[in-house]
Order: structure tokens, then sequence, then C-alpha cells
């Protein structure tokens, strides 16, 4: 008697080989119950499931996946013999079948090759540097790279939230790392409160936190000095502590430079000082060696001396949204097969935007979602994108000037001039896109969210 265990091991990889994916849950529980001839019903009330979950969704889903898998055709009534026949051919082979040496060596390959096969990733945070799902939007990443190899180079990357800001960063900083350059990376939204109370505060957790990242101790104290200023204390540490102690050049990346925005008393010193160090190249051969990279979110929007920003200086970097081409790259790394139609129907609702499309592809190929129902879900509160349109719709809550606004331009039927301040904000946001002196709505997702949302 064949073992269920056995039979289960055994269409579990086999599906796993066809489709990258093992069985789920409700499947498994659905052959363990039929294998014993339960019916749905039977099957739902014993492991808390409905009866109409199983039998109009799940069932139907499995035997077709396993029809495919066996290449004929299997129900809940033929199901058992087909797994019995096709397991028994698997594990009976005949002497003369049995593979050679060679053969065993080639399918183990074969085996490795298919493990190692892209597995879909779960959209979150930033993509480490040997994700296959990272798009490149050439020639952003080539311009980079060779601006970073610019003596006093600087790079400005912007771009909303979860647009790649950071995935971008990382694999510039990886670039100079190959190249023998000293790196130094300071994630701003790492530092506590605290550091921030007041400039002087800010410099000394900055120093410090470059210092220890080079192995050296910091030893601020050598080179503070209170009657000339934090500035010029910090300028002298990051020249005499630093560049003039190291036999390379050196890498600082600033990420998430717009969490000083919201502390006036530090942001436009500290942005004023990266403007003052880039310049410094232009004076002092040491200051060559200095490469700044930086990026930030524009929700924020933060007047400043345009002398004295690094904001108009460097190599700027905005981040440009997928087009179809790109959203289509990616489908077909998420093993999904969508039309030109498909991919045209999901950019309009979802916009260019990177993590919303790819959270769309995620949830398209994990919960096997036709197309046309998760366009009717993502713009309720039900929809995977909940908590993204929740975020923006609290902060837009509570500027009042924000939201009538965006409630303007939601409820139009054409593009709408707006005062430059909000156009500017809203288009920071991703919320809208400029058309001329004028904006529209970026995608059908916030419009129609924030039409129900909005008062």
């Amino acid at each position: 008697m064949i073992d269920l265990d056995e039979i289960l091991r055994f269409i579990d990889k086999s599906v796993y080989a066809k489709t990258g994916k093992y069985l789920k849950d409700p499947s498994i529980l659905i052959i363990k119950g039929s294998w014993e001839g339960q019916t749905y019903e039977e099957i739902a009330e014993e492991n808390g499931y409905t009866d109409n979950y199983l039998r109009q969704d799940v069932g139907p889903k499995l035997w077709k996946l396993l029809s495919e898998t066996l290449e004929e055709s299997v129900s809940k009534t033929n199901f058992r013999s087909a797994l019995e026949r096709h397991y028994k051919s698997f594990a009976n082979l005949h002497e003369a079948d049995k593979p050679s040496f060679r053969q065993i060596v080639e399918l183990k390959e074969q085996i490795r090759i298919a493990n190692s096969a892209i597995i879909p990733e779960l959209p979150e945070g930033f993509l480490a540097l040997n994700s296959p799902f990272y798009i490149e939007r050439p020639p952003i990443e080539s311009d980079c790279y060779q601006e970073v190899l610019r003596p006093g180079s600087l790079i400005r990357i912007k771009a909303p939230r979860r647009m790649g800001k950071t995935s971008l960063l990382n694999r510039i900083l990886a670039y100079t790392e190959q190249q023998q350059y000293q790196v130094i990376r300071i994630n701003l939204r790492q530092a506590e409160k605290s550091v921030f109370t007041s400039l002087d505060k800010f410099l000394r957790w900055f120093c410090t936190n470059a210092s220890r990242q080079l192995n050296r101790n910091p030893n601020l104290e050598d080179y503070w000095d209170d009657e000339i200023g934090s500035k010029v204390s910090c300028t002298a540490y990051i020249q005499m502590h630093l560049l003039e102690q190291i036999d390379r050049n050196l890498v600082i990346s600033l990420d998430e430079l717009d969490v000083i925005f919201s502390y006036s008393d530090i942001t436009e010193d500290f942005l004023s000082l990266l403007r003052a160090w880039h310049e410094e190249a232009k004076i002092k051969n040491i200051w060559e060696r200095l490469r700044l990279i930086v990026t930030h979110s524009t929700e924020v929007y933060v007047p400043l001396n345009i002398h004295q920003s690094p904001f108009n200086v460097g190599l700027p970097i905005k981040l440009p949204e997928f087009n179809h081409q790109k959203t289509k790259q990616l489908s077909s790394l998420y093993r999904l097969t969508l039309s030109d139609e498909d991919i045209d129907e999901l950019i309009a609702m979802v916009g260019g935007h990177p993590y919303l499309i790819q959270q769309a592809l995620y949830c398209l190929w994990d919960q096997e979602t036709p197309l046309e129902q998760f366009l009717q879900v993502a713009p309720t509160e039900s929809g995977i994108y909940s908590d993204h349109l929740r975020g923006y719709l609290g902060y837009i809550q509570k500027r009042s000037e924000l939201a009538q606004a965006l409630k303007q331009v939601v409820t139009a039927s054409s593009p709408v001039q707006l005062e430059q301040m909000l156009m500017y904000q809203l288009d920071s946001m991703g919320l809208v896109k400029l058309d001329g002196n004028q904006v529209k709505l970026s995608c059908e997702l916030y419009r129609q969210y924030f039409s129900a949302a909005l008062p």
C-alpha cells in the first residue's frame, strides 16, 4: 500500500518543479481529506474553513494545477488513481532504466539549477545587491558609476518614498568598493531624536559615526573648538582626522537626508556645510578625494538659499516611474503571463510606481488573484495598498490647504492650476504629475481612494 505522506512529497516536488511554488495548506488538506473519501463539507468543518471556499476556490485551482503538472485530466473523483500511477512510474524504475553515474551527475546539476531558480520576493524595503528583481533604469546607473569616480563629486538622488533610492544607492556604493574606495554609510533615520536637539550635537554624532565605520577612534575633542564653532570644527575633523589619515578616496553617503528637514535649526547649516565640502574640492586637492551621495524623499518642501544649498550643484538624479517595458520585464520575473492590455490596465491603476507595481505582481503570483479582481479591490480599505493610502491620507488631513488642493485635482476632469507650493508638494509625493504649469492625478488608484476619503 502506498503511503500518503510519500505521495504528498512526490506531488509537492512535482508541482514545485512545474511552477516554482509548493502546495499551500488548504490544497494539502483537500488532498488528504479526499484521499480518505471526505466531502468538501467534511474537510471544511474539520479544518475551520468554509465549504464554499474549498469547493469553489481552492478545489478547482488544485485540480487544474494537478492536471497541468501530471499532464492529464485530474479531478476529485480520479485524482487518487492518477497520483498512484504517476508515483509508481517514478518510483519503480526497471533495472535497465536506472540512470548511469553520468546521468546522476547531470540530474543533480539540473536539480541544483532548479533549486536556484528565481523565487518571487515579498516587496519590503530596498532590494538586496543580488536581487534579480532590481530593474535598471538606464542611463541612471551608468551615469552614477561614472560620476562617483570624478574628484569631489556630489550625487543627489531624489524621489518619493519607495521609488528605489536606497536600492540604487547601495549599488553605487558597491561599485565604489570595487574601486577600493572607503565607504561611510549614514542613514539619518537611525539617529535618535535627541541627536537633533542642536547643530553641535548632530555634527558630533555625524563625525563619531563616520570614524567608527572606518575603525578609527573618534577623538572629537582634539578637533572641536567652541570658539570657531561646530561647522568649522566638523570640517577640520573631516579633513585632518579622515581624509588626511586614509590612503584612499572616501565616499560618504547620506540616506534619508529629508529627516533633518523637520529640524529647522539644523537643516540650513548642515546643507550649507555639504555644499561647502563639495566646493572645497575646487580649492584644496585633499578634498578631491571626498565623494558625497545624498538621497531624500521630496514630500517636504524646504525653502533654502540657493547659494548655500547642495540641491543645485552636483549630479541630480530623479528616479522615473516604470514604463510598460519595465513593468512587463518585472512581471516575467514573477512568472506571470500578462498581456500588453493587462500591463496597461495595471499601470493605469497604480501608475509606474515601482513599489506599487511590485506589490501588485507579488499579489497576483502569491494569491493567484485574477487581475480583474485585483483592480476592483486595489483602491479600497481591503486592498493591499490600504496602509500606503492611509499614510498619505493622514499626512494630507493635517494640512487643510493640501487636502483642498488634492480634492480639486481628484474631482477635475482635466489638468488644473494650483498655487505653486501646493503643486510642488503633491508632485513630490507622487500623487500628481506636472502637465505644463498644471497638474493631473498620477493614477486611478488615488482618484478612486481619495474621491471617497476626502470630504
